[in-house]
């Protein structure tokens, strides 16, 4: 039987989707942005084109596939393969059946389980998790995801675990775009950064953010425009970063005092993109809110990278 499988990470500003072979070697990838309008509809046709492309990137046909994994943002029911609640993703909120869709389309066998879980899987098998029992994998992106590991396994609670975004750390703080107040993601997450710096240029304060947006030709500030506006001393987009570590910080050092992890890994879009300079940044923030500060855990960037995910989705895939 063919071990060749396909993986997909579904992101707010870009689809990632490899095939893989045996040991889980990378054979072909295609990348493709996600679309801002068109709903569920729109956003799983562009994930049939990315799995077609990597597949003809890989020189297989789709039919020869063992299967397809997805991680997807979102409220995501595993069994039924359904994704609700995507609110990064275009009018994304009624459960949608993604892995019917596309099982239809591709003809083969899908499975869909959450973007992070399945990077942070990757981590525990492949890369950087591999040497730990114990740890919090926090993606940050266009949210804060998060997933944790214990006793070498992922740790799904009732079906909800590891969303360190939604910690509250500072009450009645700024809006989330869950809809609450004072959570991690308010302060650091791409897309909340990005609202807060609208808001501050329409009460007149100067940045590069957007024309190096449209240099990029991008409709959002991705962690390139970020990574680019850093590079340029933007004075905003350095703020907007540090209060971003910051609050980092606080989440994960008040995380570690509850679960005593052996080590906390960072990936996510600006996670990777700004590397670890910037992980070494969030470890010495959350140092002081460390309540057995003499032994902090190890903070180290995902290793797999911007493949991460959508190796991992590929995992998913029975067999794997």
């Amino acid at each position: 039987m063919t071990t060749i499988r396909a993986g997909v990470d579904l992101g707010a500003t870009k689809i990632q989707a490899v095939v893989v072979g045996e040991e889980n070697a990378v054979l072909g990838e295609a990348k493709t942005e996600t679309p801002t309008a068109g709903g569920p509809p729109a956003v799983t046709a562009k994930i049939e084109g990315a799995v077609r492309e990597a597949a003809e990137d890989a020189g297989v046909a789709v039919d020869e596939l063992r299967g397809l994994g997805v991680g997807s943002p979102g409220a995501v029911e595993r069994d039924a393969g359904t994704v609700a609640h995507a609110r990064n993703l275009p009018d994304w909120d009624e459960p949608f059946p993604l892995a019917a869709t596309l099982g239809d389309a591709l003809g083969t066998t899908v499975r869909v389980e959450n973007d992070v879980k399945v990077a942070v899987t990757a981590e525990l098998e492949l890369g950087a998790g591999r040497p730990y029992a114990s740890f919090l994998g926090v993606w940050w992106g266009t949210g804060v995801g998060g997933g944790l590991v214990l006793d070498r396994k992922l740790w799904r609670g009732r079906g909800a675990a590891g969303e360190i975004g939604h910690i509250v750390i500072k009450r009645n703080g700024a809006r989330c775009p869950c809809g609450r107040r004072g959570c991690l993601e308010a302060y650091a997450g791409r897309g909340a950064m990005e609202a807060h710096a609208r808001k501050l240029v329409k009460r007149g304060q100067k940045t590069d953010l957007f024309e190096l947006m449209a240099k990029r030709k991008r409709d959002r500030l991705t962690s390139g425009v970020w990574a680019d506006a850093l590079e340029h001393g933007d004075k905003m987009a350095t703020a907007l970063l540090d209060r971003a570590v910051a609050a980092l910080g606080a989440g994960i050092g008040s995380a570690v005092n509850l679960l005593d992890v052996e080590a906390v890994i960072v990936g996510g879009g600006l996670g990777t993109r700004l590397g670890e300079p910037f992980v070494e940044r969030i470890a010495a923030a959350a140092r002081p809110h460390l309540f057995v500060d003499e032994r902090p855990p190890a903070m180290l960037p995902a290793a797999l990278g911007d493949l991460g995910g959508a190796i991992g989705a590929a995992l998913l895939v029975e067999g794997a």
